[in-house]
């Protein structure tokens, strides 16, 4: 009886988790707080940026230091798409069929062209990292990290160079500031619901194995290079949407923005937040931004200017050294019984609604 209730103990935690998010959305809106609402769509793009991530290194031990590469080919494809007539003729060199797209139309007050235009930038750079991945993957260790870094530096270099696109090294601006709370928490109930799928999977469960122990898993007939590439792809799909949704909030970038601080930022979450857990990626950007905010505000009040940056490498420092598993470990968020309270709370009597008597009685 007990193992009947738990799928549905499990359905309430997670709407409960869900619902959470949603009042919370409507709270911040409803305070007209622009600072407050700017924080928490940053939380939401590095959560997105830090579980992509996590699924390329954390899942399959395959570290990459180039996903930067793929959110910044993400923002300027969204970009480039979502530019207006006017804006896209400061453009002179645009090829004609580029310049005849413009993916700036709504239905209603719904963005649509926004939404296609971050789908076909996932798609197009889910596409490169199936090529780059179809190489780079059959790597291990520090040979694919050097690799993937390499990857970042050409994408920089493209950027810079391809003026009639990007504007070259120039500020790539008049970008449509579509992205708001709401984009950003749909796409990031995506992601968390596709990687969690994966992780149980039997995808997952190879990633895993592999990561473990690599001729182990070979020996016992674990096939490497699909997962690996599976991992690679999707995980360049959810770093270019966050790169949309980033590009199409700022308005203004450049090529500089997607390079080593960024990516090491990136890291340094997943890293405290726990590599394999998809609940790690959540906690490893709350914690980092949390403190970087609380040291900004010490900082400007002190004028000690450069104690965030300081501290926050202390942090990283202190995780590596006495907590490598980070701070979640292996471990996830167990909503399950965050189900089960519910439902023991919504007993009345003693006795519990009838759909799910059996979840309470058995505890």
């Amino acid at each position: 009886m007990k193992a009947q209730a738990q799928p549905l103990a499990g359905w309430v935690g997670t709407a409960a988790a869900v619902a959470l998010g949603i009042v919370t959305i409507v709270l911040l809106q409803a305070s007209g707080s622009s600072y407050w609402q700017g924080i928490f769509i940053t939380l939401g793009l590095f959560i997105i940026l830090t579980l992509a991530l996590n699924l390329a290194n954390g899942f399959t031990g395959v570290f990459s230091l180039g996903h930067i590469g793929f959110m910044a080919l993400g923002a300027y494809i969204s970009g480039i798409l979502t530019l207006s007539v006017e804006d896209k003729d400061s453009l002179l060199n645009l090829p004609s069929w580029l310049a005849g797209v413009h993916l700036d139309f709504t239905v209603g007050d719904f963005p649509l062209g926004f939404l296609l235009a971050t789908l076909i930038a996932g798609i197009l750079v889910a596409l490169v990292a199936l090529v780059v991945g179809a190489v780079l993957m059959r790597l291990s260790g520090h040979f694919v990290a050097v690799a993937t870094l390499g990857f970042l530096v050409i994408v920089r270099v493209i950027l810079i160079n391809a003026d009639d696109f990007t504007r070259g090294a120039r500020t790539f601006s008049n970008v449509t500031p579509y992205t708001d709370l709401w984009w950003v928490f749909g796409w990031l109930l995506v992601a968390v619901y596709v990687i969690w799928r994966i992780k149980y999977s039997a995808f997952g469960r190879a990633m895993f194995a592999q990561r473990e122990d690599i001729v182990g898993a070979n020996s016992v007939g674990i096939v490497i290079m699909q997962p690996r590439l599976l991992a690679f792809v999707l995980s360049a799909f959810f770093t270019a949407v966050a790169g949309a949704l980033w590009g199409h909030y700022i308005t203004s970038f450049s090529p500089n923005a997607f390079y080593f601080d960024l990516t090491f930022r990136v890291i340094t979450m997943l890293v405290v937040g726990g590599m394999g857990s998809v609940s790690g990626s959540i906690v490893g950007p709350v914690v980092i931004i949390a403190v970087d905010e609380v040291l900004k505000r010490f900082e400007n009040s002190t004028q000690l200017y450069g104690i965030s940056g300081m501290a926050l490498a202390t942090l990283f420092l202190l995780v590596i050294l006495f907590r490598q598993s980070g701070l979640m470990g292996s471990r996830e968020f167990n909503l399950r019984r965050l189900g089960e309270g519910i439902i023991q709370v919504l007993s009345v009597g003693g006795r519990t609604i009838p759909s799910q008597g059996s979840a309470t009685s058995d505890k």
